[in-house]
């Protein structure tokens, strides 16, 4: 487990990608859920606008 702790009341903007297989990233509560797909750069963009802590899970069967 890791953690990030991001800002409050900013667009926040996440790039991702894979070295591998495919990826899942999901922040359920925020409504977020992006795949990370090798050789593929891919971006989301979300607004937190309460405090709170928000989890985090991988959302792709790869293994």
């Amino acid at each position: 487990d890791n953690r990030i702790i991001l800002p409050m009341n900013n667009q926040i903007r996440i790039l991702v990608t894979a070295t591998d297989v495919i990826h899942s990233w999901a922040l359920s509560s925020l409504g977020v859920k992006i795949d990370a797909n090798p050789g593929r750069l891919n971006q989301t963009s979300f607004f937190i606008n309460q405090p709170g802590i928000f989890f985090g899970q991988c959302s792709e069967i790869c293994g």
